[in-house]
């Protein structure tokens, strides 16, 4: 009992700390937000205490993209990792099961050979009648019983197959899971990256065009500081749904990081990404928000769009870093528009950038 107590009075100061820390930046206790301060209370994770520290000594506080990021970086990854650790634990300990069947079905077969051999030699001795047919029923007691062997490892093999295929299901749940965002059902950053790289790869081997789509909502921060974080976290899925919506076959949507999006469109000239950028900003614009609790009207979200097309020698941070310019043009010429960077803004872009 004294270990228990002693638990519960840990465990308890733990939760203090963390909820002192939400308290002292004036944060939602959003059980996200609690997670990750009550990691960082008990010490357990000392590269998530790294950085949140090193926020914290940036800003005074963190926010929202913070929060996203560490959370994916130091808590649902580790998740994952321990999730792909047991299944693959499961697959050795299913892989030598199967093993040592076969180990044992060889040696089952082994002892018929031997068997076999011994009904040889005794049909080279038999005399008469009766002994022909004791060495007879002999071999054919010992066919049975390796038949009936036989049929035991068919049936451990089958339920092994079963088995494993079923954790070749659950790895690739978890597979998925890891590049998958978890609010907006979108591709993770990390699958973005990997998506973009492999897209401008294929565009050079094909010599097909390929842009870059990124989108941000306009005056989120503002919206999520006033309507609290879960109307924010409503706001991101509608946003996310309708640029799932207006993306189609090898095109590939992921959410970039906070309250941005990300669009890869392969085999896509300029003139077609704005088509398709037009339709988002439309789709989201048309929308508006109502408080799930009360009924209330929140009014209408809007988004920016930033566009641009590969060129030769084009890497993965150049085509972002041009998109991102568009994107800042469409925030500085009034919001809830489509820039590329064929138009005249970003060329008239200065380095100051509207949050």
């Amino acid at each position: 009992m004294k270990s228990q107590a002693d638990e519960h009075e840990r465990t308890m100061a733990f939760a203090e700390i963390a909820l002192g820390q939400i308290r002292a930046l004036r944060q939602s206790a959003a059980p996200r937000n609690y997670e990750i301060w009550y990691t960082y209370a008990t010490g357990y994770n000392p590269s998530l205490n790294q950085v949140v520290n090193e926020a914290l000594s940036r800003t005074g506080s963190l926010t929202q993209n913070d929060v996203d990021q560490i959370y994916d970086n130091h808590i649902a990854s580790t998740r994952l990792t321990d999730r792909i650790d047991s299944v693959g634990s499961q697959f050795m300990d299913e892989i030598e099961q199967v093993m040592a069947m076969i180990d044992a079905a060889v040696g089952n077969a082994s002892s018929y050979s031997e068997s076999l051999a011994n009904v040889s030699q005794r049909l080279g001795g038999a005399v008469d009648r009766d002994g022909l047919r004791t060495i007879v029923e002999s071999l054919v007691q010992t066919a049975q019983e390796m038949e009936q062997s036989n049929k035991k490892l068919d049936a451990h093999l089958s339920a092994s197959k079963q088995e494993i295929n079923q954790l070749q299901q659950n790895l690739e749940a978890v597979r998925t899971e890891s590049l998958t965002d978890p609010l907006t059902s979108l591709a993770n950053r990390k699958y973005f990256d990997m998506a973009l790289d492999k897209a401008i790869a294929d565009a050079v081997t094909k010599g097909e065009p390929m842009s870059l789509m990124l989108t941000d909502i306009d005056h989120f921060k503002n919206f999520n500081d006033t309507f609290g974080h879960l109307t924010g976290d409503q706001v991101l899925r509608l946003v996310a749904l309708s640029v799932k919506q207006n993306v189609k076959g090898q095109d590939l949507a992921a959410r970039y990081g906070g309250e941005e999006f990300a669009v890869v469109l392969p085999d896509t000239v300029l003139r077609s990404a704005i088509t398709v950028a037009e339709h988002i900003r439309r789709a989201v614009m048309t929308k508006e928000l109502m408080k799930r609790s009360t009924g209330e009207h929140l009014g209408r979200v809007t988004v920016s769009i930033g566009l641009a097309s590969m060129r030769p020698g084009d890497t993965a941070q150049t085509l972002i870093e041009r998109a991102d310019k568009c994107l800042y043009a469409a925030k500085r010429n009034g919001r809830n528009r489509v820039i590329c960077e064929a138009d005249p803004e970003v060329a008239d872009q200065t380095q100051t950038q509207v949050a």
